[in-house]
């Protein structure tokens, strides 16, 4: 049980490791782009590739739905980034029981975007779990784990295909572990944990009332969505791209300043970003130069107004 990219690599290998597939399922496909024209999910996309059954039910709480599963006599799901939340029923179907491959260090992180909140929060290092599924959420028991080292030019599309190649080879350890019955599940410690939520649009908004290298780890953990936006002379201006300037001069929070030919953004505490590039409303994206040349910002013209 699969849909997005995440779950790509885990669906290759497992293929590849010889394990029986009796069945893909997936989320249904979604329009999208300008004509708004139905899409596959990534993993439906692979799953005809390698000639494999696909499903895509609206709803897994369905007689329908729990006959089909039925039909299929599973005895183990794997879910990887699938979407949908397993009924109890589903949780219990299966002889050997429902894995999940969980993009974070459980139970740290626990929720829909584990790899954005790890980024966003200053993060060093995160990596991927392998775990039974109970009703919780990503609250049952560790099977296994690894770890990635989060890079300071890391964003989430960068992290994501690491963890995502790194969980697949977890994947098939775990399943090979639990073949041979090798290995002991433990529970997680509730004392630790900490959620991931789904993102909203409004994360992505700039906070000057945080400091440079917190609105940085933020930009960088909500990439490619929400990003990181505020205003500019009343249109919506996007940053892509910044890293914290080293601090030699004095931004007001809110503020751009230029030194130097660098454009740098004021946060709290005499912070600020060296913007890299950056996006107005209705423009393509520029370099900080070249929004200094066409824009010609003011010495600390105020920013988010």
């Amino acid at each position: 049980m699969g849909s997005a990219t995440f779950a790509l690599p885990s669906l290759d290998a497992i293929s590849e490791a010889g394990h029986s597939v009796a069945a893909i399922f997936t989320q249904p496909d979604k329009p999208s782009g300008r004509g708004q024209s139905l899409q596959p999910p990534p993993v439906k996309k692979r799953a005809t590739e390698l000639s494999l059954p696909v499903y895509q039910p609206q709803s897994l709480k369905t007689d329908e739905t729990r006959e089909l599963i039925g039909s299929t006599a599973p005895e183990m799901i794997v879910v990887v980034a699938y979407g949908k939340i397993l009924p109890k029923w589903l949780l219990e179907f299966p002889k050997y029981g429902c894995l999940n491959l969980h993009g974070s260090l459980l139970p740290k992180y626990r929720g829909a975007a584990p790899i954005q909140w790890a980024i966003a929060n200053g993060e060093s290092i995160t990596g991927v779990t392998t775990m039974r599924i109970d009703a919780g959420l990503d609250t049952g028991d560790i099977l296994q784990q690894a770890e990635e080292r989060i890079l300071p030019e890391d964003t989430a599309s960068t992290l994501a295909p690491r963890l995502a190649q790194t969980g697949a080879e977890l994947m098939i350890s775990t399943l090979a572990g639990l073949k041979c019955n090798n290995l002991t599940a433990r529970p997680q410690d509730d004392s630790q944990s900490s959620l991931a939520p789904i993102l909203k649009r409004e994360d992505g908004l700039i906070d000057f009332s945080r400091t440079a290298t917190d609105a940085w780890n933020r930009l960088r953990g909500f990439q490619p969505w929400p990003g990181a936006f505020t205003k500019f002379r009343g249109k919506m201006l996007r940053v892509h791209s910044a890293v914290p300037a080293p601090e030699v001069a004095v931004v007001a929070a809110g503020h751009f300043t230029i030194e130097n030919e660098r454009l740098l953004l004021g946060f709290a505490h005499g912070t600020s970003l060296d913007i890299q590039e950056l996006q107005m409303e209705g423009k393509k994206r520029m370099s900080g130069r070249d929004f200094i040349n066409g824009y010609r910002p003011k010495c600390e013209e105020e920013v988010g107004g």
